[in-house]
């Protein structure tokens, strides 16, 4: 939905809508099952108050700057990055708040597709008598918040990050694999796991390279997102080090029916949640139900880390939205293993497209990022 309007948004409006998707970012990766929605208050030129969506999804954006403004909101022009909820859920509707604030104006980047709000909140807004102006920097809005809106059709918004050779090797055939990037690119890496709701691999990474699969970047450690393995025959150890700290950061294996009843009570008692999907390609859990499970559980944005076997399987189901392809600077040739799996291809023209959104620069490593084709 778009509420007609004759208004062209000024430079300023531009301004002040893009440091709300600015606060907006703040909340990736933390606030689930929620969106992540900024709000500034703007006065007489002057910015009163700012606000965005707090840790666990409430406070809402629009609270937290309506509590910083105080009566400075009276008369006041509200950027959100979201439609303003309008519906009553553990807190009351923020257009509700907004009105009654006294707001002159409110701009609104897009519309919230979700059925309990899908321009109610526009109405309710206008209803009170604020002028209400959509669609300001829509289309950088609604990819930022690509997870939630995912999420409402039953799919998060999923990430494949791979970390290869020159030529496309996550390790040499015998399994060395420390390190093909440098540090940036780790660190890089590290915050996208601070930004994803969830972090998944098959069991056997798991199994060869032990990952914590946490994020260990300076002040950003509150900030792992749960841990997930895709374990169709319950082959992770129960000495693992995802095991042995399940209790610390939430852990999930997928898997399929049919295992021993006391296995998997065993990795239930140590902590870890474990769900049965039914067995797709090869015995491995079917990824499309996967998704299905993860956005029912409120995930918005999943990182997918390896192996090869997991990346084939949800790029071959058209589930990959965007491919994050860390470079680094060595060529391993026919002696590596591929970052990718087979796809089971026979002709070029069936190959997944994925196009180029942009490049990074990290020391002497390069980052690829692509989003899938439709």
């Amino acid at each position: 939905m778009r509420t007609p309007t004759t208004d062209r948004f000024s430079e300023a409006d531009r301004r002040h809508m893009g440091v709300a998707l600015g606060l907006a970012r703040r909340g990736l990766g933390n606030v689930a099952p929620n969106p992540a929605v900024g709000c500034v208050l703007v006065k007489d030129g002057r910015v009163v108050a700012r606000g965005w969506t707090q840790p666990g999804g409430r406070p809402h954006a629009e609270t937290e700057a309506l509590k910083r403004a105080g009566e400075g909101a009276r008369g006041a022009t509200a950027y959100v990055t979201l439609e303003p909820c309008s519906h009553h859920g553990k807190t009351g509707p923020c257009a509700d708040a907004l009105a009654k604030a006294g707001i002159a104006r409110a701009v609104v980047a897009t519309i919230d597709p979700d059925p309990r709000v899908a321009g109610r909140g526009v109405a309710m807004l206008q209803a009170a008598g604020v002028k209400v102006d959509v669609g300001l920097l829509e289309c950088e809005a609604q990819m930022l918040n690509a997870g939630f809106f995912g999420r409402l059709d039953g799919k998060p918004l999923v990430t494949l990050k791979l970390a290869t050779s020159i030529d496309g090797c996550i390790a040499t055939r015998s399994g060395d694999s420390q390190w093909i990037t440098g540090e940036q690119a780790r660190a890089r890496a590290h915050l996208m796991r601070a930004n994803h709701d969830a972090v998944v691999i098959g069991v056997g990474t798991a199994i060869a390279d032990d990952p914590q699969l946490t994020c260990r970047l300076p002040g950003l450690g509150d900030r792992s997102p749960m841990r997930i393995v895709a374990d169709g025959r319950l082959r992770l150890p129960l000495t693992h080090g995802l095991v042995r700290t399940a209790r610390n950061v939430p852990t999930l294996l997928f898997t399929v029916p049919g295992n021993p009843a006391g296995r998997r009570t065993a990795f239930t008692a140590a902590g870890v949640e474990v769900i049965e999907v039914p067995q797709g390609q090869g015995g491995h859990p079917d990824p499309v139900h996967m998704m299905k499970c993860l956005a029912d559980k409120g995930v918005t944005r999943l990182l997918v880390e390896g192996g090869g076997q997991l990346a084939a399987s949800l790029i071959t189901a058209k589930l990959v939205d965007r491919l994050f392809w860390f470079r680094g600077r060595c060529v391993i040739g026919d002696d590596g293993r591929p970052g990718v799996a087979a796809l089971g291809l026979e002709k070029l023209s069936l190959a997944p497209t994925y196009a180029l959104d942009a490049v990074e620069y990290l020391g002497d490593d390069l980052l690829e990022i692509y989003r899938l084709s439709r």
